[in-house]
């Protein structure tokens, strides 16, 4: 078992800036990869960001590109999201997992996070 606690959310208004992070503990050395995920109020769960824990390979949705930023810290088995110039559609829950891949699909995913609320007011 993996376990993924993140942290980090709140509210922050459009232009400004935060960094989620993502503390994994167990069986981590299972996972391949971990990523970002975001829910916003009716709507489906959609990617943001992954990255491998081995190679620090990284990959984004279109929506966050050149915005934000997944990085990893191998030593303390935690992976970070720095969020800048935020806007009102950024608004979500966001998640943190773990799985198999650092791809965009969720299925690939097997451990998820509890879940932080971003909030961005315009």
């Amino acid at each position: 078992q993996v376990q993924l606690v993140e942290s980090g959310g709140g509210l922050v208004q459009a232009g400004g800036s935060l960094r989620l992070s993502c503390a994994a503990s167990g069986r981590t050395g299972s996972t391949y990869g971990m990523g970002w995920f975001r829910q916003a109020p009716g709507k489906e769960r959609e990617f943001g960001a992954a990255i491998s824990w081995s190679s620090g390979s990284t990959h984004y949705a279109d929506s966050v590109k050149g915005r934000f930023t997944i990085s990893r810290d191998n030593a303390k088995n935690t992976v970070y999201l720095q969020m800048n110039s935020l806007k009102s559609e950024d608004t979500a829950v966001y998640y943190c997992a773990a799985g198999v891949s650092n791809s965009s699909w969720s299925g690939d995913y097997e451990y998820w996070g509890q879940g932080t609320q971003v909030t961005v007011s315009s």
